[in-house]
């Protein structure tokens, strides 16, 4: 029976969890995660996924503001545990805990590429036709640990980031248990830190487009829905939309065709075939109804 200390905090960490909960052979000895936090417009302080599904199944939970404080390490170095898990913690482990057991990280990148914060919205910006789960040992670093494993997965060109962030976080259940059952006879493979990009984390003016080119676009589309979303410097929103073709060259945000359920947009390179919008503190309606009651048509500038 191999003794894990857990450290995760969203969703995809707690689909971790929840297969090592399902494991005959893994006893999880304590979960570590991030504090309640307030969500939403009333601020209601909400617990993380792992604490939720921790206390689901009675386990230990520990929601330390500080993972470096003294008395916080000491508590945890007197937790007997085989390994550390640790899946979208939102924390960086100290040298004391980090020299206390093998710790092992679940990044949901290929790495070196795409260290940091946000690395599956990443892939999508760069249209990457593939995607991976990297199992490493963590040392003082951010994402610079020996690689022990990566399985990989195709991204379809139209993939959005739901639905590869649940292929992921499959893949990244899987991966977890086959390292820790097998983790004492594999090798590990130091990281190309000349090969490595870095991901910084996503922020709401990150959604902001401006019409030029159509396949970024469509990637930060892609990337960003539905948080924090895209749209233009009036506050409209895009809420569906397909790439429509990568070549053309146009006038940014010109209305070039209107049919019965959609418009195409002009962007400086290329354009966008768009199906739903919604206007700042309004429902979400499709794009034909919301040009009918601008009553613009064909030349107007979409902004």
């Amino acid at each position: 029976m191999t003794r894990v200390i857990f450290m995760g905090t969203p969703d995809y960490a707690a689909e971790i969890l929840q297969s090592l909960i399902n494991a005959n052979d893994i006893e999880v000895v304590a979960v570590y995660t991030q504090p309640d936090k307030p969500v939403g417009r009333k601020a209601v302080l909400t617990p993380p996924s792992v604490k939720v599904l921790a206390e689901q199944f009675s386990l230990p939970v520990f929601q330390p503001n500080r993972l470096r404080d003294a008395n916080v390490v000491n508590e945890l170095l007197n937790i007997p545990c085989d390994l550390i898990i640790v899946a979208a913690y939102g924390q960086i482990l100290p040298k004391a805990i980090l020299d206390y057991v093998p710790c092992i990280n679940l990044h949901a990148s290929i790495l070196p590429h795409y260290r940091g914060a946000s690395p599956i919205q990443q892939s999508l910006l760069n249209d990457d036709n593939q995607s991976g789960v990297t199992a490493m040992w963590m040392d003082e670093g951010l994402d610079t640990g020996a690689i022990i494993k990566i399985s990989t997965l195709e991204i379809a060109p139209d993939e959005m980031v739901e639905s590869l962030y649940k292929r992921l976080t499959t893949t990244a259940c899987a991966l977890t248990l086959d390292v820790i059952r097998t983790w004492d006879r594999r090798s590990a493979t130091p990281q190309e830190d000349a090969k490595a990009t870095h991901c910084k984390k996503i922020s709401k003016t990150d959604g902001l487009i401006r019409f030029d080119n159509a396949v970024e676009i469509h990637n930060r589309y892609r990337a960003f829905t539905p948080w924090p979303g895209i749209f233009t410097e009036s506050g409209l929103k895009i809420k569906m939309l397909t790439l429509e073709e990568k070549q053309s060259v146009g006038n940014a945000g010109e209305i070039v065709a209107i049919d019965a359920n959609s418009i195409v947009v002009a962007c400086t390179r290329g354009s966008l075939r768009i199906t739903m919008l919604q206007a700042p503190s309004k429902q979400e309606t499709s794009a034909v109804a919301y040009l009918n009651g601008k009553r613009w048509v064909c030349g107007n500038i979409l902004a």
